[in-house]
């Protein structure tokens, strides 16, 4: 059977906050009977922004991300709903906006945050996948339509097929060892959860600092390289997707024209390493 999954790639995700809006004009003031009671117009974000700045300066880079329900197929909310929430064939997750009232107890079973208390209702809510639309046809949700980066993508595929896509374009999802198996996927997730090293090199030349390009700069942990690149025109570079486990590393840079350097570093948060300078060979 085919269900719904979302696909949001972070490095697309320019802030623009069109998915909050187009949720909040899809429910503000609306009932849909059977999937959501109107959402208040303030206080709730069904859809939201989270952001995060890595590095310093000049190498500083933005991420931001859309978080949502992650329509778990092992719900915490479904356990603790008795009854009020439940999830359909397609993998949509529902929280019965009768048999839900006065549960608040259901707001607190998320471990993502995920779902919000209408006071006025006494009720607890969340994103519902624009489910209401897709049941009259609709091919995707307000959040997946109106983003302008495509940033966001609904795929409504078996679950081979999507396991099978989660691994060949590395996509993850949020927190996995809360065990819930949500059907929100992140491409680019490393942006959010883990941290570079960058650095400039330099070379002398007479009383004249001037940048190296082309140098290789290797990252390793014991004897295990754990990346490898080289320095750009401007003597720069960049390794991704590091860990900020407390362990550290030892950077080596060389150049065949020039003695090598190593330097052992920490990563706690992105870090920049200014004027990297290698002597030349002599002769």
């Amino acid at each position: 059977m085919s269900k719904w999954n979302l696909i949001i790639d972070v490095a697309l995700c320019h802030n623009c906050n069109n998915c909050f809006i187009a949720c909040k004009d899809e429910h503000v003031g609306n009932d849909y009977p059977g999937y959501a009671a109107p959402q208040p117009l303030h206080g709730h974000a069904w859809i939201k922004l989270e952001q995060r700045e890595r590095g310093a300066a000049p190498m500083v880079d933005m991420a931001y991300l859309p978080t949502m329900c992650n329509q778990c197929d092992d719900a915490p909310c479904i356990r603790a709903g008795d009854g009020a929430v439940f999830q359909r064939d397609d993998g949509i997750v529902i929280i019965d906006p009768e048999k839900a009232r006065g549960k608040k107890d259901i707001i607190e079973s998320c471990p993502y945050g995920a779902i919000w208390w209408n006071e006025e209702l006494e009720l607890p809510q969340k994103w519902v996948f624009d489910a209401h639309l897709l049941d009259r046809g609709w091919t995707e949700p307000r959040c997946a339509q109106v983003c302008p980066t495509g940033a966001i993508t609904a795929l409504k595929i078996s679950d081979a097929d999507m396991a099978r896509k989660a691994e060949t374009d590395d996509l993850a999802v949020l927190s996995p060892e809360f065990n819930t198996r949500p059907r929100v996927y992140y491409k680019n997730l490393y942006r959010f959860t883990h941290d570079f090293l960058g650095g400039n090199v330099l070379t002398e030349t007479g009383d004249i600092l001037d940048c190296l390009a082309e140098a290789t700069v290797r990252l390793r942990r014991g004897e295990t390289c754990v990346a490898e690149t080289a320095t750009d025109a401007f003597g720069e570079f960049k390794i991704d997707r590091l860990a900020a486990d407390g362990e550290a590393y030892v950077l080596e840079i060389s150049h065949p024209d020039h003695v090598s350097m190593e330097r052992t570093v920490q990563i706690d948060g992105s870090v920049f390493l200014e004027d990297l300078k290698l002597v030349r060979k002599e002769g």
